[in-house]
């Protein structure tokens, strides 16, 4: 283990430290309240007395190797880790129900963690995805507070990143509860090759026996309880108690995560509040690059707020990667004060000034040959982030606007969102709005998006909250607005005739209209940044 530790340590770039010999305590049996008893390994520093603890609540197995590298190099540094299978995972107790156990669980594990006699009293939470969440759904309730936390590409609420936009993210959803409903031993030959295929299943409800060939819990309830006003997840929203939270918390996100508008949303708040918070955001997204940015941070934060340790602390709240220029930039608050929201409008090309009239732009949708999508924040390694959009783009059911080639550089840094007129010829529709970078050479690659589901017959005036970014638009490369009717298989098709995702087949052609005169103008408005 040393041998391994002091490699992993120059893998990773870590700060240099005095290894401290440390031994592992396995299944240590940590009982629920109501009976049900969760297994956690407890890695301590030899030789210590009572010690702070560093807990991490996983539901992937406290042995999977990252989990056990992350656990073993805090330990060299003299931190005591336990690493507990949240409920009905891997030896723990009783069911695992995605999202809806850890408040409970998590609060009760924290109140038997302090009446260990190797424990001081103090404990702090550190995790990424899924292990982040376990953190929120403890840190805003826990009296007395948590000496300090460290969340990585996570957030305090799951619910928007399931349906942004009202559209299930189809992609992302059956990929992961493909992945929980595997984690007995028991997946199939070919197995990211059957989820893929299965995302075209109908009904999507059912799409789990297709890629896993049974049902599986949580995509039967995020399919479920798919539609606007559904009560079911409401337990599992912490975002409301974040404001109140006085644990010193430390973030970490990419701009291609799939959590990041709703993680810059727990940064505003806590920073809103006066509460000790950074946060970093990076050009990587639900990947070994975060997890690695991840790490870095969270052991300097641990090393201040448990070992009085300050030196690595920086000043500013937040700093940024800004794509496509290779600069980090540090900043007081989120969004920049500096950034000037602008409108860049849609007309026979795109431009900045408010168009003459124009006629609508006009598309349709087929449920039966959805449009595709490439790219964007993705959970399957090597498909998201960046991708050329030219072959999707060379389809007959988007439209596509461009502006002239930029004569200098233009910096986008903060949120981004469209303002879209349109009409769906059933009243039932996705739109999504995709703002890409074309360069030199006519290549176009997506920057961000976002998607909107219309409910609404007639012209309606569609505010569509896009992925926020800080990105580098260079000379002579010009700005590209893709609209279609979806972003399959990222999001589940719409049908076009309202019935519930879960369970809709049948399906009717949507003819669209977008609408760009003076009455009725569409833009994307864009965080420029001119400092």
């Amino acid at each position: 283990m040393t041998f391994t530790g002091r490699v992993m340590e120059r893998l990773l770039r870590l700060p240099e430290a005095a290894p401290r010999p440390y031994g592992v305590v396995r299944d240590v049996r940590a009982p629920m309240p109501d009976g049900v008893v969760l297994v956690a390994d407890l890695y301590r520093p030899r030789g210590s007395g009572p010690l702070p603890v560093v807990l991490m609540r996983t539901p992937y197995g406290k042995r999977q190797p990252v989990i056990r590298l992350f656990a073993g190099l805090l330990a060299r540094r003299g931190f005591q880790v336990v690493v507990q299978n949240v409920r009905g995972v891997h030896g723990s107790g009783g069911e695992f129900r995605a999202f809806h156990h850890e408040k409970d669980d998590g609060l009760a594990t924290l109140k038997w963690l302090r009446d260990q006699p190797w424990c001081d009293g103090r404990v702090a939470m550190v995790g990424a995805s899924y292990l982040g969440f376990t953190e929120w759904a403890v840190a805003p309730y826990a009296d007395p507070p948590l000496e300090a936390m460290g969340v990585g590409v996570t957030a305090s609420e799951f619910v928007s990143s399931f349906y942004p936009g009202g559209a299930l993210a189809l992609h992302n959803t059956l990929a992961w509860s493909s992945s929980m409903g595997t984690q007995d031993g028991t997946r199939q030959p070919f197995h990211k090759r059957r989820v893929r295929q299965a995302m075209r299943h109908l009904p999507v409800g059912e799409a789990d026996e297709a890629a896993i060939g049974r049902p599986e819990p949580f995509l039967r309830e995020v399919t479920a309880h798919a539609e606007p006003g559904d009560e079911f997840w409401k337990a599992t929203d912490h975002s409301a108690a974040v404001p109140a939270t006085t644990t010193p918390t430390t973030m970490v996100t990419g701009w291609w995560d799939l959590f990041l508008r709703r993680q810059l949303r727990d940064f505003a708040a806590l920073h809103a509040a006066g509460r000790q918070v950074r946060i970093t955001i990076g050009p990587w997204g639900h990947d070994k690059q975060s997890l690695r940015a991840t790490l870095h941070d969270q052991l300097s934060w641990l090393d201040a707020h448990l070992n009085g340790d300050k030196a690595q602390l920086r000043q500013a709240p937040v700093r940024l990667h800004l794509q496509h220029a290779d600069r980090w930039l540090d900043f007081d608050q989120w969004p920049p004060p500096e950034t000037r929201p602008t409108p860049l409008y849609l007309a026979q090309s795109l431009v900045w000034d408010v168009p003459a009239d124009v006629e609508p732009a006009t598309f349709t949708y087929d449920p039966l040959d959805p449009t595709p999508t490439v790219g964007g924040p993705l959970l399957s390694p090597g498909r998201g982030g960046q991708r050329d959009n030219s072959r999707v783009e060379g389809r007959a059911d988007v439209v596509v606007l461009t502006s002239a080639p930029l004569q200098r550089h233009l910096d986008l840094i903060g949120p981004v969102s469209a303002t879209i007129h349109v009409r769906m010829s059933t009243g039932h529709g996705d739109l999504f709005v995709r703002l890409c970078d074309v360069d030199r050479y006519g290549v176009s690659r997506n920057v961000t998006d976002g998607i909107l589901r219309i409910t609404s017959p007639g012209v309606v005036r569609a505010e569509i909250e896009m992925h926020p970014t800080a990105y580098r638009f260079r000379p002579g490369h010009r700005l590209r607005v893709m609209l279609a009717g979806g972003a399959f298989p990222r999001f589940a098709r719409n049908h076009g005739t309202g019935e519930p995702a879960a369970r809709a087949v049948a399906s009717r052609r949507v003819h669209v209209e977008v609408f760009r005169d003076a009455a009725r103008p569409s833009a994307v408005h864009l965080p420029v940044w001119d400092a």
